[in-house]
C-alpha cells in the first residue's frame, strides 16, 4: 500500500518557501490590470475553446511549480477562495468544488446495485475520496484505490486545499502513486466502479479519452461495472468533439450516457460526464438506491435523488445533435 508522509511533514515542507511576489511572478496566465489595479489569472485554450476565456481576480500567488509532469499553480482568488491550476486550467476552487466531486463520485455510486469496490484513476486534488468516504461510513464502499501519477498535486493540496485532501490517508484508501494506464494494463483486480478524474486531453491526458483506454476501463471491470469519466467538453463548448468522444465510448460499452454539472469555475459554466456500463439492463439516468430529504442535506451540498435524474436532461438541440451519426471513430 503506497502512501504519503503524514500531513503535518507535507505541510511543514511548504512553510519553508518564501512568500511569493506578485508583482515579479511570471506566469502566462497572470497579468496586471491598471484601470482596476489588480492581478488577473486568466484561462485561455485555442484549441479546448477558442474565442473565449475565464478569469478570476488574484489576491496572492499560494505555489508554484513544475513537477515532472505538469505546471502546477496554487492561487487565492478575491471571490473563489484557493484556485489549484494544472497547465494553465482550472481543476478546482473552494467556493465550488463540491458540484463536480459529488456528482461525478455519487452518480456511478448511487446507480450501482452493490458498489463495493472502486478505483480512482487521477483525482489528486482528492474530493473524490472525500465523497467517497461517505459511502465507506454507510459501510456500502469497502475499498477504495486511488492512481494518482504526479503525487505532488497531492501534496499541495493537502496544504492549500484541506477540506478536499482531508482523506488522503484513510484507512481504506490504497494510494498508488503511478500512471493509470500502467496500472489498468497490468492489474488482475476487477472493480464495481471506476471514476476517471483525470485533466483536459492535453500531452500525456489525451490518451485518456481514446478508445483503447474504454477497453481498459471496461476489462477492469466487474460485469454490472460502472464508469464515469470527465468529458472535458459540454453542449456549449466543442460539441462535435464530445460526439466523437460518446461514440468513442459506445465502440465498447453498449450503455452510455452523458450527464453535466453546473459551476462557474469552469469555462461557460458547465462540465459534462459521460457514465458507461457493459450492463444494458441498467438505467444510469435514476438512482437505485435513495436517502431521504433529511439525510441528503447531511451528506451532499449538490447532489440529490433529483439533480441525479436531471443532470441527464439536455436542450433539445444538443440531444439532437449528439444522437446524430457523428465522425467516425
Amino acid at each position: 500500500m503506497h502512501d504519503l508522509k503524514p500531513r503535518s511533514s507535507v505541510a511543514s515542507t511548504f512553510d519553508q518557501d518564501p512568500p511569493i511576489d506578485i508583482s515579479k511572478f511570471n506566469h502566462e496566465t497572470i497579468s496586471y490590470d491598471s484601470k482596476s489595479s489588480a492581478y488577473w489569472f486568466y484561462e485561455k485554450s485555442a484549441d479546448a475553446f477558442p474565442g473565449q476565456a475565464f478569469g478570476l481576480q488574484v489576491d496572492r500567488i499560494l505555489y508554484h511549480t513544475k513537477s515532472q509532469y505538469q505546471d502546477i499553480l496554487v492561487l487565492k482568488s478575491t471571490t473563489f477562495g484557493n484556485v489549484l491550476v494544472l497547465n494553465g486550467i482550472i481543476q478546482c476552487t473552494e467556493k465550488d468544488e463540491f458540484a463536480y466531486q459529488e456528482l461525478i463520485t455519487h452518480v456511478p455510486i448511487m446507480s450501482h446495485p452493490s458498489p463495493k469496490k472502486v478505483l480512482v484513476i487521477g483525482g489528486g486534488d482528492c474530493g473524490v475520496i472525500r465523497e467517497l468516504v461517505k459511502h465507506v461510513e454507510d459501510q456500502t464502499v469497502e475499498s477504495i484505490t486511488m492512481v494518482e501519477i504526479d503525487d505532488m498535486v497531492i501534496k499541495l493540496s493537502t496544504k492549500y486545499l484541506p477540506q478536499m485532501a482531508k482523506y488522503h490517508n484513510h484507512p481504506k484508501l490504497n494510494l498508488i502513486i503511478e500512471d493509470g494506464f500502467k496500472f489498468l494494463r497490468e492489474t488482475k483486480l476487477k472493480f464495481d466502479v471506476i471514476i476517471t478524474d483525470s485533466s483536459d486531453p492535453e500531452g500525456p491526458a489525451e490518451e485518456f479519452f481514446q478508445v483503447n483506454y474504454f477497453k481498459l476501463l471496461r476489462n477492469a471491470l466487474n460485469d454490472k461495472g460502472i464508469v464515469i469519466m470527465q468529458s472535458s467538453e459540454n453542449i456549449w463548448l466543442n460539441i462535435r468533439y464530445l460526439r466523437s468522444l460518446i461514440k468513442k465510448c459506445k465502440y465498447v460499452f453498449p450503455n452510455v450516457k452523458f450527464c453535466q454539472c453546473y459551476m462557474p469555475s469552469y469555462t461557460s459554466g458547465q462540465l459534462g460526464l459521460l457514465v458507461a456500463t457493459i450492463d444494458e439492463s441498467l438505467n444510469l439516468t435514476a438512482p437505485l438506491r435513495t436517502f431521504d430529504r433529511r439525510k441528503e442535506g447531511q451528506l451532499f451540498k449538490y447532489y440529490n435523488q433529483f439533480v441525479h435524474q436531471s443532470s441527464f436532461i439536455l436542450p433539445t438541440w444538443a440531444q439532437d445533435y449528439l444522437e446524430q451519426d457523428g465522425e467516425s471513430v
